[in-house]
């Protein structure tokens, strides 16, 4: 009897556990930078890697799959952040919601901007574009945040933008995965473990 109720506990102890630990690292300060810097470096690599290594289309269906869940979980895990915030939220993380809000806008406008003068979408032209305004958004949060760690990555994620002008698409994606490794994930790493000491 008592072993019975012990198993029926136990998926309730996995999933509380699994809510505190998802709490405990979401809450921290570059919990979001290391999370959608993962994601979106894993999003940027594997396009790269896709178009450069010759791979079965299993694997590559795979990847992308793989991808979209990482997406759909870091997404998830942003809602839940902006839900339950423990504290009231600061001026700062306002500021910080409308830059990111208005580049999201932004690379929309890009699009059908583009398309109304070219008429088509040239996507050689249109992703280093896209890495400038995000490199002006992480700077702006950068700002935002007095953080020098994410003001310098988005700033090398603004010379990187300039790099991919000069390459392929493919190579820009490369370009873009390096930004991302430098303007998201090690920034929110060093803040991540700096809050932890």
């Amino acid at each position: 009897m008592e072993s019975e109720q012990h198993q029926e506990e136990q998926p309730v102890e996995v999933f509380s556990g699994l809510s505190r630990l998802i709490q405990h690292f979401v809450f921290r300060p570059g919990a979001l930078l290391i999370l959608w810097g993962w994601v979106m470096f894993y999003s940027y690599a594997m396009n790269y890697l896709t178009q450069k290594i010759l791979m079965a289309s299993r694997t590559q269906s795979l990847l992308g799959n793989l991808g979209i869940v990482l997406g759909a979980v870091a997404f998830i895990i942003t809602i839940f952040y902006l839900l339950r915030q423990a504290k009231p939220v600061a001026k700062q993380e306002i500021y910080i919601r409308y830059v990111w809000v208005s580049l999201l806008v932004s690379l929309v406008l890009i699009n059908l901007i583009q398309y109304n003068v070219l008429q088509q979408i040239n996507f050689e032209l249109q992703h280093p574009i896209y890495m400038v305004v995000i490199a002006f958004a992480i700077v702006v949060s950068g700002g935002i945040l007095r953080y020098p760690f994410l003001l310098a990555g988005g700033i090398i994620f603004g010379i990187l933008a300039y790099v991919a002008s000069l390459l392929s698409l493919t190579d820009q994606l490369l370009m873009e995965a390096i930004g991302w490794l430098v303007a998201f994930i090690l920034p929110g790493h060093i803040r991540y473990y700096r809050h932890k000491n």
